[in-house]
């Protein structure tokens, strides 16, 4: 590469947080549904409709318009959907969704990356938000961190569970445990795709997750299949399991945690035992384009959610998991071309069993 296209290259990263922001705020301001009930307005009548000024209406606009995303007449002044036309609305909804996990949880607080790789801790949210922590205990005390957050995870977890649960195997009547389960959609999810006779899934998380997890159980009237224990991963897991969940858990943490949870889980399972991870994972060629797992997710863990972690290769799980004393069984990842073009996770399956 020449130092021109070098230089090239640094400018798309210069413009980047502009463009997204200027993306998101039409939809924001909702110009995009104005345009959507009404084609061919003008920025005079964007700006009565959305309570903004003409001029600042049709700043924002120019780039939409170069992008492709919106058409603009030029004998009538006007403006309609062009590209975004042609999105379904529950397409656009996806995206809008990561987008807004984006701006309130990761952007403000990515002001200060250099200070959280240095610290190992969230600074942008003690300084934004005055917490302590990780991004995780911030949103029981926040609701815009909350909302953005859990709106995107349920919406994650409902997308990939489909895929997780036919390329996982749980014997009939199985005690599975579903480690770091969150509020219990996870098990909730897992006995609707596996039920059986017999079969019993146990949330395990931390104890204040408990009340709402048992108002989902009933929700659905899952109560008397699917269970809580509360507690911390790195202190003690429950033991007597014969299968293991770890979904949406092992990125947030380094090697050392990794191996620890690992650890963990092969205690609590019998000999024989199954653990299946769900995980996003790294392109084994790193330079690898169509994947954004490598784009994301450094910046976001170690400056936005956690001070630490992010994504490993499968080659890197695998010899974590032989590690921590299991066998190997499955590893895939997920084809990238099944997943829509605006999901940033390339998730991966790995299946290993305890051996003696």
């Amino acid at each position: 590469m020449t130092s021109d296209a070098t230089l090239a290259r640094f400018r798309e990263y210069m413009v980047g947080p502009s463009r997204f922001m200027t993306l998101l705020s039409v939809f924001e301001l909702g110009i995009v549904d104005r345009l959507r009930d009404t084609p061919g307005l003008t920025a005079a009548e964007l700006g009565d409709a959305v309570g903004a000024k003409p001029d600042a209406v049709e700043q924002l606009l120019f780039l939409l318009v170069k992008e492709g995303f919106i058409a603009y007449d030029e004998d009538r002044a006007a403006y309609s959907l062009d590209a975004l036309a042609d999105v379904p609305e529950h397409d656009l909804q996806r995206a809008l969704a990561y987008m807004n996990l984006i701006k309130v949880t990761a952007l403000r607080q990515l002001f200060y990356l250099t200070e959280s790789t240095r610290t190992g801790t969230i600074v942008g949210l003690k300084e934004l938000y005055g917490a302590e922590g990780t991004l995780y205990d911030a949103v029981a005390d926040h609701s815009d961190l909350n909302d953005s957050w859990l709106t995107l995870m349920n919406t994650v977890t409902a997308h990939i569970d489909p895929w997780f649960f036919a390329n996982i195997d749980i014997p009939a009547g199985a005690q599975v445990l579903d480690v770091a389960g969150n509020t219990g959609l996870g098990a909730i999810h897992a006995y609707r795709h596996k039920e059986s006779p017999g079969l019993r899934v146990t949330t395990f998380d931390l104890p204040d997750k408990e009340t709402e997890a048992l108002e989902n159980f009933r929700a659905h009237g899952l109560e008397e299949h699917l269970s809580f224990i509360g507690g911390n991963v790195f202190d003690e897991i429950p033991q007597g399991f014969n299968v293991a969940l770890i979904k949406h858990f092992l990125d947030m943490f380094d090697k050392d945690d990794v191996l620890r949870i690992l650890q963990g889980v092969n205690k609590s399972l019998d000999v024989g035992g199954q653990v299946h991870i769900l995980v996003p994972v790294y392109p084994e060629d790193i330079k690898e384009t169509d994947n954004y797992n490598v784009d994301f997710f450094p910046a976001f863990f170690i400056g936005a959610a956690m001070g630490q972690g992010g994504p490993q290769k499968l080659s890197v799980y695998r010899t974590w998991l032989e590690e921590a004393g299991f066998k190997v069984t499955k590893a895939i990842t997920k084809n990238t071309a099944e997943i829509p073009p605006d999901v940033i996770p390339v998730q991966a399956i790995l299946s290993a069993t305890k051996i003696a």
